[in-house]
């Protein structure tokens, strides 16, 4: 049986197929990283697949490990272009001159925040789609133990909450790395540290993947989730028991990023996706797929489910700092010796 979700797949598939009415039958290659949810990535693929002949092999893996492999292949590049996951490993790979300036012809349908990560990047990575952080919590469970809805970041380290909360592990996920730096930048880097410390002893379970903690609040498995809100977003409208939590203090968020790696094997093709990625029907194919990001091209669709910034009480997140190698370094170098290991 063919469900409306897929039918609006197909739709905006066969848009991007007019949309590049061209496509040959064999255009050549592509290497994909995705840094998004297989669910997105896959169906993206397709699409340019289908617009444009060009055959393409597509690896999955979070922004952290992403960031680890293309440092590695720098001597001889494997992959040819970085799409998705959070801003701040593009921007590091764009300091150390492992991804290769482009400026695309599109860049003028861009909201401002994305042409602004483009240019502290120097051009070397830009700005995709857009999500806050903040966490989910399984409301049937929070009911049933009778503790009180937490509606702040300070309320995750109180003593109720022992056990109960799962977040990614920064080594690994661009996600968890946003919360430290947000964490860093709402209450200054010592009563950062201090809560995070108090946080670790209620986490059960550092995750690899940014976006798994949405899923284990929503199956019940743990009782809060700490994710951007797109991912919760992408648990309850499902019919997951969650509410969602934009937290109260404040909060930094996401751009979302899309990098061409330096000495791609495949750079024609590269800049190709690149360009098409940044259309508003690529980006129109986040919604059926289940993503609740916001689009970086003004003309995209925003899923009516999407959280809005002007809901929210964001932070003016830093990119440029916490984006650099330095930053990353040292904050998860001191996270590991202070929480994780020092906490115990």
């Amino acid at each position: 049986m063919t469900t409306p979700r897929r039918l609006l797949a197909a739709g905006f598939a066969a848009s991007l197929a007019a949309f590049l009415p061209a496509a040959a039958s064999a255009q050549g290659n592509l290497t994909v990283y995705c840094s998004v949810q297989e669910e997105w990535c896959r169906p993206m693929v397709q699409a340019f697949e289908r617009a444009t002949g060009v055959r393409v092999a597509m690896t999955r893996k979070s922004s952290g490990e992403t960031m680890t492999q293309i440092r590695a292949e720098a001597a001889n590049p494997r992959g040819d272009i970085w799409w998705g996951g959070t801003g701040d490993p593009h921007m590091q790979a764009a300091e150390e001159n492992l991804t290769a300036e482009y400026r695309s012809p599109r860049m003028s349908e861009l909201h401002d925040w994305a042409t602004r990560q483009a240019q502290q990047a120097q051009f070397r990575t830009i700005g995709i789609y857009a999500g806050a952080l903040g966490y989910s919590y399984s409301a049937p469970e929070l009911a049933r133990r009778r503790i009180a809805a937490p509606t702040c970041w300070v309320d995750l380290a109180k003593p109720e909450f022992r056990g109960e909360i799962q977040v990614a592990d920064p080594n690994t996920s661009g996600t968890a790395y946003t919360m430290l730096a947000t964490l860093i930048q709402v209450l200054g880097e010592e009563p950062a540290f201090t809560y995070l410390r108090a946080l670790h002893r209620n986490v059960n379970q550092y995750t690899r993947s940014g976006a798994a903690p949405a899923r284990a609040a929503a199956t019940g498995e743990t009782l809060v989730g700490i994710t951007f809100l797109h991912d919760a977003v992408a648990q309850k409208v499902t019919g997951a028991p969650v509410e969602i939590v934009a937290p109260c203090e404040g909060t930094g968020y996401e751009i979302g990023s899309m990098s061409i790696i330096r000495g791609a094997r495949n750079m024609e093709n590269a800049r190709r996706f690149y360009d098409w990625a940044l259309s508003p029907e690529a980006q129109g194919l986040a919604g059926p797929a289940n993503a609740y990001q916001l689009p970086s091209n003004r003309n995209a669709p925003i899923p009516p489910q999407a959280p809005r910034f002007e809901n929210i009480r964001l932070i003016d997140y830093d990119f440029a700092r916490w984006g650099s190698a330095a930053e990353r370094t040292r904050v998860i170098t001191r996270w590991e010796r202070e929480v994780r290991a020092g906490a115990r």
